[in-house]
């Protein structure tokens, strides 16, 4: 019941903050996989390989930037995300940059209704801290993935939600994991619900294991240079814990 309950409260934040989040992340001119905050890009990191030709799955694709991209490098691409505001968006992102994307409007809880298709690379960027069942997620992941294929995914770095950025200290327990929700007073003094879940680094990396995909590498990047997800990060707290961590698996 609580499942259901914080994922239809993440369907409902991200309606409202659609489009805040767009604009915010505007300068993404959708030519590169663009990992996270201060995170690098595929371009520099190379962790797809050659993507001409293949298939691509994003799942929490927003307003499809990244599958975009890779669209434009000749990947044939689905998308899937909890929120109809986000796969609107991304669907007309598609449209003005002229290329063709599959976008559904689909939460990770139902990623399984996706077979028989299959899947040369499955993508996530900053998304899976809004996964209710990692484990169930990982098992669906490696069903939808040809034998070889591979999946790559960023969140935030377990370490740098830790910290306050104001006085850079720990703020709380790395051991206080799990669901977390804030209660949000919007400028228009309207009233939100932020569902997410922090995670520990076993936490991520065990269900992998336990899914049969192989981890090949754990990347923590760090691009000095963030003009498209650095609004709001403090460099002062980013210099010594870079936000974004990325993991690429193979089955």
């Amino acid at each position: 019941m609580l499942g259901k309950n914080s994922e239809e409260m993440m369907r409902k934040w991200w309606d409202s903050a659609s489009e805040y989040y767009q604009k915010e992340i505007s300068a993404d001119k959708m030519t590169d996989v663009q990992y996270g905050p201060f995170g690098s890009s595929e371009k520099k990191l190379k962790l797809l390989g050659k993507i001409r030709g293949k298939k691509v799955l994003e799942l929490g694709c927003g307003g499809g930037q990244a599958s975009i991209a890779l669209a434009k490098e000749g990947a044939t691409c689905t998308g899937i995300d909890i929120s109809h505001k986000q796969i609107d968006t991304a669907r007309k992102n598609a449209e003005n940059e002229g290329v063709k994307v599959e976008f559904l409007e689909l939460p990770f809880s139902h990623i399984g209704e996706l077979k028989p298709k299959k899947f040369d690379v499955v993508i996530s960027i900053m998304a899976l801290q809004y996964c209710i069942d990692l484990r169930a997620l990982l098992k669906n992941v490696g069903n939808l993935l040809v034998k070889g294929g591979i999946f790559v995914f960023s969140i935030e770095h377990p370490f740098y939600l830790l910290m306050n950025p104001k006085d850079l200290r720990i703020k709380e327990s790395y051991f206080n994991s799990g669901l977390k929700m804030q209660r949000e007073k919007w400028p228009d003094n309207t009233v939100h619900y932020f569902a997410h879940y922090d995670r520990k680094i076993s936490d991520i990396v065990n269900p992998i294991i336990d899914s049969g995909l192989k981890l090949e590498t754990m990347v923590e990047p760090f691009d000095s240079q963030d003009k498209i997800w650095g609004v709001g990060y403090r460099k002062a707290l980013v210099n010594k814990i870079a936000p974004t961590v990325v993991f690429k698996c193979r089955k």
